[in-house]
């Protein structure tokens, strides 16, 4: 099989791995009139309602587990997912809404499950089901600010490549949703939160911001991060007044661990990039090759990490360090991208397209970037694969890889060649995962 196929393969099998539903099966079952989650047993009998409550685009997948294991137990429940990412399900509705930029669609759906998780009491049961995408998915704005007035701060941040956890920090603090503030909503009630990680280092505080995990950051950090990407003059108004009010203490903070809302709480965490990566890892080893995973907290400036992997595979191909082809380098994590064009692209395209400008000339090489959710940015594709020709290739048809890159315009940029990537949605998300392949 040619090296083209061989990456599809290995990525291919991270996805599998990656499946949500199966993932939330493992953790979660039913014994009779108990539902074991983890090692935890809660008896069915003690509940009089029980709340499927849900946000991220692998999120109706997990629901469907649930539905499985709980069926007419169920009293009702809403997931809020990415429009196209939804499931017919039976005991769950499906609310489908904007992201990455939020819209009006998900300040109803955010408002729905709040409103849900407020009507639970002590003898209700709600499972809270998350994956990536929760966050823009749930825009419930602290009064007064509006859903226009965090759609311009959520564009700004996104534009400024700030990370999840500081994105996070600052959406937690103009919410009245995250950082821990949906289990004060549901308390006195049980609940029982599962997670499928798209975060570095799978910190359940930052997962979809943590609606009912308590939280880390504070106003004050908030504020830091808007100062440092020089925001905090740009972004409107009601939100730097919300954060100055906290800063000084004129209004709550989000919850922390000693808040009351998380006492009859279970968080806990079914799914991560770790383990796509391993998949990709050993279907690599069934097709020979010598693997080396770099690491799965990979982040920092996409076109830098980029220029990273591809001195990698060039020391492998020269020198057969830090593996002798033939190699498989993969790694896995999420990248930042910092917008200086106007071009359409995401993340993964553009890490293949900075790779395939370092790599051109580059014999018996492969590298292949693709977002697990099976959208990469705001486009149609997962992300892209190159070779070290493909740049050659594209000169041959009048584009300049180079040009591309500098307007952000990877979309357009492997369109027309056929480096793109589309497996539609896959209905889970566990970061990015990236494949460089030596022969």
């Amino acid at each position: 099989m040619p090296l083209h196929n061989h990456a599809l393969a290995i990525f291919r099998a991270a996805l599998k791995a990656a499946d949500p539903e199966e993932a939330v099966k493992r953790f979660l079952r039913r014994d009779g009139e108990a539902l074991i989650v983890k090692a935890k047993r809660y008896d069915l009998r003690r509940f009089s309602h029980i709340y499927v409550l849900g946000a991220g685009k692998a999120s109706p997948a997990m629901g469907k587990a649930v539905e499985k294991a709980l069926g007419s137990r169920i009293t009702t429940g809403l997931i809020s997912t990415k429009y196209g990412h939804g499931l017919p399900l039976k005991r769950i509705g499906i609310h489908e809404c904007g992201h990455p930029v939020p819209d009006q669609a998900g300040v109803d759906g955010a408002k729905q499950l709040a409103r849900m998780a407020e009507a639970a009491t002590a003898q209700d049961l709600v499972i809270f089901l998350i994956s990536g995408g929760a966050s823009a998915l749930t825009p419930y704005p602290a009064d007064p600010i509006t859903l226009t007035e965090k759609q311009v701060t959520t564009r700004l941040l996104l534009e400024c490549g700030v990370n999840i956890h500081e994105i996070n920090a600052v959406r937690k603090h103009i919410s009245a949703f995250k950082g821990g503030q949906l289990a004060r909503l549901a308390q006195p009630a049980t609940v029982v939160t599962m997670m499928l990680s798209d975060v570095i280092g799978d910190s359940m505080d930052s997962i979809g911001s943590g609606p009912t995990v308590p939280d880390r950051s504070t106003f004050a950090d908030a504020a830091a991060i808007l100062v440092k990407y020089g925001l905090m003059t740009r972004v409107p108004a009601p939100v730097r007044h919300r954060i100055e009010q906290g800063i000084a203490s004129a209004i709550a903070d989000t919850p922390k661990a000693d808040d009351p809302a998380f006492h009859r709480t279970q968080n806990l965490i079914v799914g991560s990039n770790p383990l796509a990566v391993d998949a990709a890892a050993k279907k690599a080893k069934d097709l020979g090759y010598r693997v080396v995973v770099l690491s799965t907290m990979i982040e920092g400036e996409t076109r830098e990490i980029a220029r990273m992997h591809a001195a990698i595979l060039k020391e492998v191909r020269t020198s057969g360090r830090p593996a002798r082809g033939p190699a498989c380098i993969i790694s896995g994590g999420e990248t930042t991208v910092t917008i200086h064009g106007n071009g359409k692209g995401g993340r993964n395209q553009e890490f293949v397209l900075a790779a395939a400008v370092d790599l051109a000339g580059v014999s018996d090489v492969m590298v292949l970037s693709g977002g697990t959710d099976g959208t990469d940015g705001p486009t149609d594709a997962a992300g892209a694969i190159a070779d070290g020709d493909t740049v050659e290739r594209a000169a041959q048809q009048g584009m300049k890889a180079a040009d591309y890159l500098a307007r952000n315009d990877s979309y357009n940029f492997f369109h027309p060649i056929d480096g793109l990537i589309r497996t539609g949605p896959t209905g889970t998300n566990v970061m990015d995962v990236r494949i460089l392949l030596a022969r």
